[in-house]
């Protein structure tokens, strides 16, 4: 029985990853084109362009993505928005459940991959976590794209949470760029990625529900640097709280 969902589970990953490629080879000439019209509006096309084929691919992979507000949200506000990170099935749900012009602060070293590293230098705000000097330049680039009236996507853990607790420790920067630019925090939580995708292994994956729920904003207004550490913790104890309430995968 275990071989039999073995083979099973590695048919099921070749399906996807053919699905995966072919999808992109589809939408690359269109990439091409949009990135000639610059960083804002091409890179706002470009995520246009990631929405149709992260969803036409996670449809064809049996996966149903399902929205929760918890408050309800305005698409016309500007936000700094939050996840959990514990799958390579975050991003494909980044770009199909924030239905507002987006930019991800993503690893630079995604970049190298073939074709694929095409559109991700031209969607990402990417950074290299081991280089100081990088990642100052990031912080710039996503201050940069906040003053555009674009909404960015921060992972606060920085790195996929391998612990089985809910969440990793949070980083500073994303909590920092909030205040330093005044704009709210929209805290949101992916419980069921890890089932759809684990990190420990390439194949064990397979087709379900994919949830995101977002979480009411979390207001910055009047706060100083010194209010960083009290404002990362109110954001993590509210996510902590609804990965448990909504039963998160480990």
């Amino acid at each position: 029985m275990h071989l039999f969902k073995t083979i099973l589970q590695i048919l099921y990953t070749i399906y996807a990853a053919i699905l995966f490629v072919a999808i992109l080879l589809v939408i690359t000439p269109f990439v091409v084109i949009a990135s000639f019209f610059g960083k804002i509006n091409g890179g706002n096309a470009i995520y246009k362009l990631c929405y149709w084929w992260a969803t036409t691919w996670m449809l064809l992979i049996g996966i149903r993505i399902h929205i929760r507000h918890e408050a309800p949200h305005n698409r016309q506000q500007q936000y700094i928005f939050v996840s959990n990170h514990i799958s390579y099935m975050d991003v494909p749900m980044f770009v199909t459940t924030i239905l507002q012009p987006i930019r991800v602060l993503g690893k630079a070293e995604l970049a190298k991959i073939p074709v694929f590293g095409f559109l991700y230098k031209n969607t990402v705000v990417m950074v290299n976590r081991n280089n100081a000097a990088d990642r100052a330049k990031s912080i710039y680039t996503l201050k940069r794209v906040i003053a555009k009236g674009i909404s960015v996507v921060i992972c606060p853990e920085g790195t996929f949470n391998e612990t089985g607790q809910p969440l990793k420790t949070f980083y500073d920067g994303a909590f920092r760029i909030a205040i330093e630019t005044q704009t709210p925090i929209k805290p949101f939580v992916l419980p069921d990625t890890v089932r759809r995708m684990h990190y420990r292994s390439f194949i064990d994956n397979s087709p379900g529900v994919c949830r995101a729920i977002f979480l009411e904003a979390v207001p910055v207004a009047g706060l100083t640097l010194k209010d960083v550490e009290q404002l990362k913790q109110t954001v993590y104890n509210k996510m902590e709280a609804a990965l448990i309430k909504y039963d998160y995968g480990k």
